[in-house]
């Protein structure tokens, strides 16, 4: 259920997610990549593509770029958007992946490894199609409590649902940040001891309704309240109530944070 992003969550999840949190993130990460002149590219848990979109434009025409996600719903509304030239769109379990080894120079990964079940053999895989000194490159957010907004909502459907709260905000997307954690499975799967950076930056939206929006119903978040018999548009009504006591009721600014990880194949 955590990493099921079916029905229309891909839809609201491209609206109300990707400008709120994620175009940053993606701007920088696909800079990275973009610094170290690959010739191919493949990327993990592509989503929606905000990052595909991003390496399109700044990657040279030559440089092939293959963006795969577990979600055939989340690479169909990517596929729908397009991108600025050609990009191979696959669905692909980073678990597995369908590829011959030391095939890419840069493997990339936007805000998806939280949701591998098993980090370390996903890092092997990831190492595996990695060519001698290419790279993986990929973020993660920081602790609930550095990201304001997830953690009000995530608070406030605590209050409402106290015998059994919804724990998927900080148990998924802020639950892989211990930095000592991380570079072992890296290291564990064969790379280099990885460069961390901590990038912090702002979240910022015209009504309190459209984070509320975002977590609620653009994430998995939505089918665990629905486990729980709380109506969406409750649920959603609750985290704006917060949202608007914490920020105000009109534009709202927030404070979002989280690790960037590069790590060099041996």
């Amino acid at each position: 259920m955590d990493n099921e992003f079916t029905g229309s969550i891909p839809q609201i999840y491209e609206r109300y997610l990707v400008p709120l949190i994620f175009e940053t993130y993606a701007a920088d990460l696909a800079a990275r990549v973009v610094r170290r002149n690959p010739s191919r590219v493949l990327e993990l848990a592509a989503g929606t593509g905000v990052v595909t979109r991003q390496l399109a434009a700044l990657l040279p025409a030559g440089a092939s770029i293959i963006a795969t996600d577990l979600n055939q719903p989340m690479i169909d509304q990517a596929a729908a958007i397009g991108t600025h030239r050609p990009v191979e769109w696959r669905q692909a379990d980073a678990m597995r992946l369908p590829f011959a080894d030391e095939t890419f120079d840069v493997v990339v990964c936007q805000f998806g490894v939280m949701f591998f079940p098993d980090k370390a053999h996903a890092f092997a895989e990831a190492r595996r199609v990695l060519r001698p000194g290419g790279a993986f490159l990929f973020n993660v957010w920081d602790r609930i409590d550095q990201n304001e907004f997830a953690d009000t909502v995530t608070r406030a459907l605590q209050e409402r649902l106290p015998d059994d709260p919804p724990q998927f905000m900080a148990r998924v997307p802020h639950g892989y940040h211990d930095v000592d954690a991380i570079a072992r499975e890296l290291v564990a799967a064969g790379f280099q001891a990885p460069q961390v950076h901590t990038r912090t930056a702002r979240s910022r939206a015209e009504s309190p309704r459209i984070p509320a929006v975002a977590y609620c119903q653009g994430t998995p978040l939505r089918l665990e309240l629905d486990a729980r018999g709380l109506p969406l548009t409750e649920a959603t009504d609750l985290a704006e109530s917060a949202l608007a006591k914490k920020f105000g009721a009109g534009r709202v600014d927030g404070k979002i944070q989280a690790l960037v990880i590069e790590a060099d194949n041996r």
